[in-house]
C-alpha cells in the first residue's frame, strides 16, 4: 500500500436501535445486519483519522475524483488509481490512506450483497444532486461522505410524508454525520422497503462534497473492468 498509516478510527458509540428498522454498529463487520429482514438501515458510526479528514479539507475542489466504475473488488486499486492520476489528487501517505478506506468498503459491500461487482462512485457534488425525498430504485446501497455535508434521511414512520410535502415537510430529518457508514435497503428489497432520503442543499454555497456511493450492478451500469478501460485506452 506504500502506507503505514492505519484506518482504524475511533469507533462512536455501540450497537443500538434508532427507531424501528435501525441500527448503528460501531465496526465494519456490523453492517451485515442490513441482511436482517427487520432492518431498512445500518450505519457505521467511525470517526476517520484527523490526518486524513485535514488533508481533504484543504485538497482543492478541482483535484477530488469524480468517477465510476464496475469492479471486482481485487482489482479496485488498479481500475480508480489513473482517475485519481487524472484529476491531480496528490500522490502520497493521504491518498493511499483514502484509497484504502474505499477499497475495503468495497469488498465489505461486496460480502454483504453477495457481489461478484461492485458499481463504484467517488464523486465530487457542488450542487443539489438529488434533492427531492426519494427511494432508491436497488435492493442495497452503501454511502460515506468524506467531505462535506452528508446524507439527509427520515425515519420509516415519516416516509410517506416527506415524500408526499418534499419541500414542506416540517418533520424530523436525520443527518448521516461526515465520514459514517451507511447501508439501506432500496425500493427493490421488497414492497414497503427504502429508507427516504436526499442529498444535502448545498447549492450557491461554496462547498463541495466527496461521496462514496456502492451498488450491485444495474442495467444502468458501466461496463465491468477492465474491459471497458480498455476500449476507451487508444492504441499507443
Amino acid at each position: 500500500m506504500g502506507s503505514s498509516l492505519s484506518l482504524e478510527g475511533k469507533a462512536v458509540g455501540t450497537s443500538a436501535t434508532l427507531g424501528v428498522g435501525i441500527e448503528t454498529c460501531d465496526a465494519a463487520q456490523g453492517l451485515a445486519a442490513i441482511n436482517k429482514p427487520e432492518l431498512e438501515l445500518v450505519i457505521w458510526r467511525r470517526v476517520l483519522p484527523l490526518c486524513l479528514r485535514n488533508w481533504l479539507e484543504r485538497l482543492d475542489a478541482s483535484c477530488l475524483p469524480d468517477l465510476r466504475v464496475l469492479v471486482r473488488p481485487v482489482d479496485l486499486r488498479r481500475a480508480v488509481e489513473p482517475y485519481l492520476d487524472e484529476c491531480g489528487l496528490p500522490r502520497g501517505d493521504m491518498r493511499n490512506l483514502l484509497l484504502s478506506d474505499v477499497d475495503d468498503l468495497v469488498s465489505a459491500f461486496a460480502r454483504i450483497t453477495q457481489s461478484d461487482l461492485v458499481d463504484v462512485r467517488l464523486e465530487r457534488v457542488s450542487h443539489d444532486a438529488c434533492r427531492k425525498f426519494h427511494r432508491d430504485c436497488v435492493e442495497a446501497r452503501l454511502l460515506t461522505t468524506y467531505r462535506g455535508p452528508a446524507t439527509e434521511w427520515v425515519q420509516p414512520i415519516h416516509a410517506g410524508q416527506a415524500l408526499r410535502e418534499q419541500k414542506r415537510f416540517k418533520g424530523p430529518v436525520e443527518h448521516i454525520p461526515i465520514h459514517d457508514v451507511a447501508i439501506f435497503k432500496g425500493s427493490c428489497a421488497g414492497e414497503g422497503s427504502g429508507i427516504v432520503h436526499r442529498s444535502p442543499p448545498i447549492a450557491g454555497t461554496g462547498q463541495t462534497r466527496l461521496l462514496l456511493c456502492l451498488n450491485k450492478q444495474t442495467a444502468i451500469s458501466p461496463g465491468p473492468w477492465p474491459e471497458t478501460h480498455e476500449r476507451e485506452t487508444p492504441p499507443s
